[in-house]
């Protein structure tokens, strides 16, 4: 009997922090946009890139002149060959950002009050983490392939309910690529990218992305909008893992 009494007292217990705790988690969706669903790139007639507006092979990227010229045309020469240039994602390593929001991983966005998630399907795809509680960025951290984002929700229209999600993207790790051409990023772990998320104003089923990267690979900042669309019914995830490449 005692025993039963002790296992009753646990469970009391633990009933009680349950109660304790549950209006630190209660978050009011009605502040927030509908992102829900399953959400990849629209239809653009190519492949994944940074730049969607431009062909895979004409991206116009203003690189710096050893980066374009050292690097990324020995790349294309290399792929022409037979072989995978400068793109190290053939061989399971992590796309890391800005990569990963290409859009060619199913990706989905989960609220709470502090942090917003978006979770990808593809592993290699890290999950990120946008913090929107109005910390600042941690000095002396370990650079991550998603990097560290630091987020703000804005009502840009006044309606009383957030529209837009403003994120700044530091801490990115290397190696990456913008893109499968191996069209190489500077592996110095400096890079920063901004976004400005929101929903079209006249089909909520697309998401756009305001991007800017600001690299130094790059003679100046690059601005491109991507462009997702939401899967709202038969919605299924599978696991996606990366076999490596020969």
């Amino acid at each position: 009997m005692a025993l039963r009494r002790g296992s009753f007292a646990v469970m009391a217990l633990t009933a009680g922090l349950w109660v304790t705790t549950a209006p630190a988690q209660v978050i009011d969706l009605g502040k927030y946009p509908d992102w829900s669903g399953q959400w990849n790139r629209a239809p653009d007639g190519g492949g994944p890139r940074y730049d969607p507006s431009k062909p895979l092979n004409a991206q116009g990227a203003p690189l710096k002149p050893d980066y374009q010229a050292l690097l990324h045309e020995a790349s294309l020469r290399d792929q022409a060959a037979g072989g995978f240039g400068l793109d190290t994602h053939y061989s399971c390593m992590p796309m890391g950002v800005p990569r990963q929001m290409s859009g060619v991983s199913l990706m989905e966005f989960v609220f709470s009050p502090s942090v917003t998630y978006i979770l990808f399907e593809d592993v290699t795809a890290h999950t990120r983490r946008i913090y929107t509680d109005g910390r600042n960025f941690p000095q002396d951290r370990e650079p991550t392939f998603a990097g560290y984002s630091v987020g703000k929700w804005l009502d840009t229209d006044g309606k009383g309910r957030y529209d837009t999600l403003e994120i700044e993207t530091r801490n990115i790790r290397g190696p990456h690529q913008w893109d499968l051409t191996g069209m190489p990023m500077a592996d110095d772990n400096q890079a920063v990218m901004r976004e400005r998320l929101y929903l079209d104003k006249a089909n909520p089923d697309i998401l756009h992305d305001e991007l800017t990267m600001i690299d130094n690979s790059l003679t100046r900042p690059w601005t491109v909008t991507k462009n997702y669309r939401r899967h709202a019914q038969n919605i299924t995830w599978e696991e996606n893992n990366c076999v490596e490449g020969p």
